[in-house]
């Protein structure tokens, strides 16, 4: 029985020395990154939108080792609060109690695991909206899970 325990025990160690190499996998420890300021960027920080008519958003992503998904958030902005990446603000109308906001929320999926993706995504604002403040977000993750967003003012009129 001492025998055995002893062949057990030393089997027991082997796995946990093989399992504990010395190689260790590269954690990856870097956040996607999203680019709305460029020349084809949009909507840019304090845009007016139109209702009934179609916008484009379109926005850099990339990330050190591959992208997954990415989704795109409009919602209203009526009681003035704020994310908090936001970078300039733009002048608020009054706050006001929602009717028939607009809200966006899809989700996308990013084929084929590459590093660098451009967003490219129609959008229909409806005419049977309310008017006035609103937020884009974007947000992206990478295939490991990391996340980054990012929120820009946005008027419907």
């Amino acid at each position: 029985m001492n025998l055995l325990k002893k062949t057990a025990f030393t089997l027991f160690v082997s796995l946990l020395l093989i399992n504990c190499s010395s190689e260790s996998e590269d954690i990856d420890k870097e956040k996607p990154s999203i680019t709305i300021n460029y020349d084809n960027g949009f909507p840019k920080s304090c845009t007016i939108l139109e209702k009934g008519k179609q916008y484009t958003v379109k926005v850099k992503v990339s990330d050190n080792i591959a992208l997954a998904t990415y989704a795109i958030d409009i919602h209203h902005n009526f009681d003035h609060h704020t994310h908090d990446d936001q970078g300039s603000l733009c002048e608020l109308s009054p706050i006001k109690n929602p009717i028939s906001p607009l809200i966006f929320m899809e989700n996308y999926n990013i084929d084929n695991e590459v590093k660098e993706y451009e967003i490219s995504q129609s959008i229909t604002i409806p005419t049977d909206i309310d008017t006035g403040d609103y937020h884009c977000q974007i947000s992206v993750i990478d295939i490991t899970g990391w996340q980054s967003r990012t929120s820009v003012d946005i008027k419907i009129e």
